[in-house]
């Protein structure tokens, strides 16, 4: 049975000290007794110490990304086994920005979700169109493709570590936002490709998650779509009492 969930992405912001406070309202503000997965990203420096503070609170915590190799000369990156190593159990995996300013293809990308799950990982796999594929009509198409070449060569059993995350690029930190409409269409049409390519119960079970410019004001109409299961949210996730509202969102 999927799982409601709301994953905050922290993106390039947050010192230690922001994070420790931040974390301290998350802790006084977010229920994590409505049935509701509740999680964070904080950046790489500050997991450890967010997986100390958020113990026995019911939130996770998550990486923003990781690296598809196990170690070598990759300097500045970070490995699956440094992040298990500090408690970290998920990863987001193909954030839109990720793969437009980092070059990240959907062959590098496969090789992460490969990585992720050899590792027992959670993975929450980014994927969505822009602006012009939008506009063009290709949008169904360009979701397809990025679905199918970075996920679709994984066994049925692995999509029990999978959870999709449909980012329409357009609507990222511009302020715009997908209608509930939208959304729900693309999330409809993301759970009959699964179901073509593995089966019914593959595509009834995984979650799939709507980012783009979810807030307080949007996100009970959204998440109140029969094929939205949560939100990757940004911006708002950076506000204790925002991010707490979007997970009372359900």
């Amino acid at each position: 049975m999927r799982k409601n969930i709301v994953a905050g992405n922290w993106k390039m912001n947050m010192n230690l000290q922001e994070t420790e406070s931040l974390l301290g309202a998350l802790k006084n503000t977010v229920k994590t007794d409505a049935g509701t997965t509740v999680i964070v990203t904080p950046p790489f420096t500050n997991l450890e110490s967010a997986i100390t503070s958020l113990k026995g609170s019911g939130i996770g915590v998550a990486a923003q990304n990781m690296h598809q190799n196990e170690n070598g000369a990759f300097t500045g990156e970070i490995s699956a086994t440094m992040l298990k190593s500090v408690g970290v159990e998920t990863v987001i995996l193909g954030h839109s920005e990720r793969r437009a300013y980092f070059g990240e293809t959907d062959a590098k990308l496969a090789e992460k979700v490969n990585t992720a799950l050899k590792h027992d990982m959670t993975v929450i796999f980014c994927f969505g169109e822009e602006l012009e594929d939008r506009k063009s009509e290709k949008h169904f198409d360009i979701v397809e493709g990025q679905l199918k070449n970075g996920l679709f060569h994984i066994s049925g059993d692995a999509w029990k570590n999978i959870v999709l995350a449909y980012e329409p690029v357009w609507a990222i930190g511009t302020g715009e936002t997908a209608s509930p409409e939208q959304a729900q269409e693309m999330h409809a049409f993301i759970r009959k490709t699964i179901a073509t390519s593995f089966d019914d119960a593959i595509a009834d079970n995984v979650s799939i998650l709507y980012g783009g410019s979810v807030k307080p004001a949007n996100a009970q109409e959204i998440f109140a779509k029969p094929d939205v299961d949560g939100g990757l949210i940004g911006g708002a996730a950076l506000d204790a009492e925002g991010f707490a509202a979007i997970v009372s969102a359900f």
